[in-house]
C-alpha cells in the first residue's frame, strides 16, 4: 500500500515534507514500516493529515481489497530537532 499503492506518491503531493522512510530488517514486530515526516507546527500537521484522510485518491486506496485489515498497530512519537538536526 504505502509503496506500490501510492501512498507516497500522496504523501509528497500534499506536502508532507518526507525526512525518512524504511522497512524494519530485523526484531519481532515485522513486518513493520517506519516512517518520519516534518511540520511547521503541531495545528500544521493535524491539517495534513485532515487533508490526508478526506483526499478522494486515500479513499480509494484504503478500499481496495487487498490493502484490507493491513494495519494492526500504529506507533506516533512526536519529535523536536536539536539546534545541529538540519531541519
Amino acid at each position: 500500500m504505502f509503496n506500490a499503492g501510492g501512498e507516497i506518491r500522496l504523501f509528497n503531493r500534499l506536502g508532507f515534507n518526507g525526512v525518512f522512510y524504511g522497512e524494519v530488517v530485523f526484531g519481532s514486530n515485522m513486518p513493520n514500516l517506519m516512517y518520519m515526516t516534518s511540520f511547521k507546527s503541531m495545528p500544521d500537521r493535524e491539517a495534513h493529515w485532515k487533508a490526508f484522510s478526506s483526499d478522494p485518491e486515500w479513499l480509494k486506496l484504503k478500499a481496495l481489497p487487498q490493502y484490507q485489515h493491513n494495519v494492526s498497530h500504529t506507533d506516533i512519537t512526536f519529535l523536536r530537532p536539536t539546534a545541529y538536526s538540519g531541519l
